[in-house]
């Protein structure tokens, strides 16, 4: 008699549309408001150090002689310390995210 109620709950679940997206095939719709990757905009930046100064990670590295602006990825956690710090606003949170790093290269700016 179980045999039934199984077979109109699983007819139930082949009609329905899925509760999850499905990722590879279709595009992940940011949400509004969350943290992606980190923008840097080397035209506003003045080269203050306060960026790297208010880093808790230490991921953010300016030389102010060569007028140059580095980030470690792997070490950048996005808490927006930096991005609220810049007096410039050369700094931005995008709501796009990055593809994963796999090198402890710094990107130099």
């Amino acid at each position: 008699m179980a045999l039934l109620p199984m077979t109109r709950l699983a007819l139930k679940w082949v009609f329905r549309k899925p509760a999850t997206s499905r990722y590879p095939f279709v595009p992940r719709k940011p949400l509004g408001g969350s943290r992606g990757a980190l923008e840097f905009s080397a035209d506003t930046c003045i080269h203050c150090t306060i960026c790297a100064k208010k880093c808790p990670t230490g991921a953010i590295l300016v030389d102010r002689e060569q007028k140059k602006w580095a980030i470690d990825r792997l070490r950048c956690i996005n808490c927006a310390c930096c991005v609220e710090a810049c007096p410039k606003k050369s700094l931005v949170l995008s709501e796009n995210h990055m593809g994963p790093t796999v090198t402890k290269d710094r990107e130099y700016h």
